[in-house]
């Protein structure tokens, strides 16, 4: 992403101030550059220094139909998609007039680098933000850039930064995993369908763990090892894991001699019954994970990041007060919730029950109840297929138990 002038002085605010260059503030600053409209307001995303080389690469997964805002560069994408339960059996879910597209953080970065040589009213700021005031008509950001201090002044800021610590919850668990990206030698990989979710792995006593492959040729393909649980674990235990997974489940062979390992990426993903808050201020808001994007129950965040920044540039562009829509219903929080609890106890098998999750249900319905675009019919009807009694069982504790800090 190109370098460019900061936008602005303390005296001449800039419209919106987008902090941070993951996948929030990468689609925010997308999305507001894409409207290409003379009554947008200029915007400054605002990145750490060296955050290409500081960030390591990433990769995000979505379905939707073709045509969306990244087909451009997209790097890969599937028909159809595959589980494949603890004893083998395969369960293909077609997916219509939808497609699984995976979407490199490299990508979104240059993508949004074009953005801003065609748009003169997005710039680049590269600096660490060391503070944000708010203020009843503008909010300032302090900056530590490479040409020195600065301050900012901006209309509206919206913060995709981690925060420090999670906020107080009834279950927090993790969704870790560790991915290879691998090369065989010969034809060992089925392109046309991804693997979501592979349980032919050791289970933990609570929560599940599952393999998770991107097949982007014959002989190219992303494969991780993803677990829910309350802490992850060590790079030597998830090269382990993928080692078993790779040469025991996939048939692969040892790394080095069956396949060629070239490249990695890693990562940990919240699923809790936390309360996030999108407002952190009059003119301040949190976007992404920070601001509550995360479905708890699944740790699918780029579909749900794509309706915010949408509506937050279309709230800008009407004049409107851009405060990000609320991610998720409240009834599909009341669900993740009672899923979480349920995992957590270890009342359900993790693994036995998102087999039958996609073994049960047709694939139309199952895909709009993952998106969180189900009707209250089909959702009863996936809760009369799940385990009832457990699942009503963590329903009725919830109200009892008090939220606590993440590890309180």
């Amino acid at each position: 992403m190109a370098e460019d002038d900061v936008p602005g002085t303390p005296g001449e605010p800039v419209g919106v101030a987008v902090v941070g260059a993951g996948a929030a503030g990468l689609s925010l600053a997308h999305w507001l550059a894409r409207r290409g409209d003379p009554g947008m307001p200029t915007v400054a995303l605002v990145e750490p220094a060296a955050a290409e080389q500081a960030i390591a690469p990433r990769t995000w997964c979505w379905w939707e139909p073709q045509g969306g805002p990244y087909d451009a560069v997209v790097h890969r994408s599937w028909e159809r998609v595959r589980v494949y339960g603890r004893d083998g059996a395969r369960y293909e879910i077609p997916l219509g007039g939808l497609r699984y597209k995976m979407l490199r953080s490299a990508d979104l970065a240059a993508l949004v680098a074009r953005d801003a040589a065609r748009t003169p009213g997005l710039r680049r700021i590269t600096g660490t933000v060391t503070a944000i005031r708010d203020g009843r008509r503008a909010a300032e950001l302090d900056l530590d850039t490479p040409q020195g201090l600065l301050r900012l002044r901006a209309d509206w800021v919206f913060d995709s930064r981690p925060l420090r610590r999670l906020p107080p919850a009834r279950t927090t668990l993790l969704q870790h995993f560790r991915g290879w990206f691998v090369r065989s030698g010969t034809p060992a990989f089925d392109p046309s369908a991804a693997v979501l979710m592979d349980f032919r792995v050791p289970q933990p006593p609570r929560g599940a763990a599952f393999g998770y492959l991107l097949p982007l040729s014959e002989h190219e393909a992303l494969v991780e090892y993803t677990g829910f649980s309350r802490e992850p674990l060590t790079t030597r235990q998830y090269d382990t894991a993928l080692t078993h997974y790779t040469g025991q489940v996939l048939g692969l062979g040892a790394p080095r001699t069956g396949f060629e390992v070239t490249g990695t990426e890693q990562g940990v993903i919240p699923m809790t019954d936390a309360r996030f808050e999108r407002r952190a201020g009059e003119r301040v808001f949190r976007i992404g994970t920070a601001g509550g994007a995360t479905r708890p129950s699944t740790g699918y965040t780029f579909a749900t990041v794509q309706g915010q920044s949408e509506a937050v540039a279309d709230a800008l562009l009407a004049g409107r007060n851009p405060l990000p829509p609320r991610p998720h219903r409240a009834r599909h929080l009341a669900m993740d919730a009672a899923l979480l609890r349920a995992l957590d106890t270890g009342r359900i098998d993790g693994a036995a029950f998102f087999e039958q999750l996609f073994q049960r249900n047709p694939a139309a319905r199952l895909l709009r109840f993952l998106d969180g675009r189900s009707s209250l019919r089909e959702e009863i009807a996936v809760g009369l297929l799940s385990p009832v009694l457990p699942m009503a069982l963590s329903c009725l504790e919830l109200p009892l138990r008090r939220r606590r800090p993440v590890g309180g």
